[in-house]
């Protein structure tokens, strides 16, 4: 049986009862016993699985404040997958990590906006390998009382384009929340887990559909080109990287003089042939990390800019975190 942290455990040979902290090997894990607070090794065949229960327990020592992602422990393979889901991983003093996890194999590209009291805290957007989790923000036990929200939109990359996986408003209420107390996938951790899929939804994998031998051919010239033009452009001046803006505002009267008469997909096409053109200046320069201002609106402009820079080899990553400049209007891109 697996254990996993945050279990509740017995031990057979001494009738001491402990909580699992740690998975050391697939047959032992460490047990912190009730009497005296000791951490000791225990083999799972020693263990008794009839009265685990699940429960939350106190780290040792406190935990860094920093938002990174922690490397995730191989203890089981994933043998079916859900979907997207959201995992509320506690770390101690009423403070819980924000994850939103990929169980599937195949790639997804997200939009998750997270409110509490009516006000937006989190606005983020991104990419998550298959399987892999990606780290939001902290939250405290104090903001379920505050009707929190979570808007998350997943789509799948495919060779074909975006397909849409799920669109969810998730109300978290305090019943529910600590209801859901799990072990996640690829976290690998006891946490509150919410899968956002209806139950008997699963995402299907994507269908390759026949490409004729015209359009692969356009298809791989054109990437050829642009790959080509790219590795050209690392070819710079210091003077040009001096002079080049580490910014642009794709507002459309900032990119012409009387936008006025243009439909709304003549404003979208033009914004970004402007930061397309824009991009590969960057990449001909050198630039380390530039910022994309393109509003916040309904955010066509933004998710459009982000699909092209999931396709951009020479992006290493990029967010639309809040900037005190910019606010939630602008896109960081960091080159490799």
């Amino acid at each position: 049986m697996l254990f996993a942290k945050g279990t509740r455990v017995r031990l057979l040979h001494s009738s001491d009862y402990g909580v699992v902290t740690d998975i050391l090997d697939k047959d032992l894990v460490m047990v912190r016993l009730d009497a005296d607070g000791m951490d000791i090794p225990v083999f799972v065949e020693d263990l008794d699985s009839v009265i685990a229960t699940k429960v939350i327990f106190p780290e040792k020592e406190a935990k860094p404040s920093g938002l990174e992602l922690p490397p995730a422990e191989t203890q089981y393979t994933i043998i079916k997958s859900y979907g997207p889901q959201l995992a509320f991983d506690p770390c101690g003093q009423g403070v819980f990590r924000l994850y939103l996890i990929n169980d599937t194999s195949f790639d997804m590209i997200y939009h998750l906006t997270y409110a509490t009291a009516g006000k937006i805290k989190y606005d983020q957007h991104g990419k998550i390998d298959g399987p892999g989790a990606e780290l939001i923000g902290e939250i405290h036990i104090d903001e379920l009382n505050d009707q929190p929200e979570c808007a998350v939109n997943c789509h799948r990359v495919t060779t074909e384009g975006l397909q849409e996986v799920c669109a969810k408003l998730l109300k978290i209420k305090p019943k529910s929340f600590f209801s859901k107390f799990t072990t996640a996938p690829v976290l690998n951790r006891q946490v509150h887990l919410f899968r956002l899929l209806d139950r008997n939804e699963t995402p299907a994998k994507p269908e390759k559909e026949a490409e004729d031998l015209r359009t692969y051919t356009i298809r791989n010239n054109k990437l050829r080109w642009r790959q080509e033009k790219q590795k050209q452009g690392k070819k710079h001046e210091v003077t040009e990287l001096a002079q080049f803006s580490p910014e642009i505002d794709l507002h459309i009267e900032n990119l012409m003089a009387k936008p006025g008469k243009l439909s709304n997909a003549d404003v979208l096409r033009h914004q970004l042939e402007h930061f397309e053109h824009y991009m590969d200046k960057a990449i001909q320069v050198g630039a380390e990390r530039v910022f994309i201002i393109h509003g916040v609106g309904k955010g066509k402009l933004r998710d459009a800019i982000a699909t092209r820079l999931m396709q951009n080899t020479f992006v290493k990553t990029f967010n639309n975190n809040y900037h005190p400049r910019y606010g939630f209007g602008a896109t960081e891109v960091v080159f490799k």
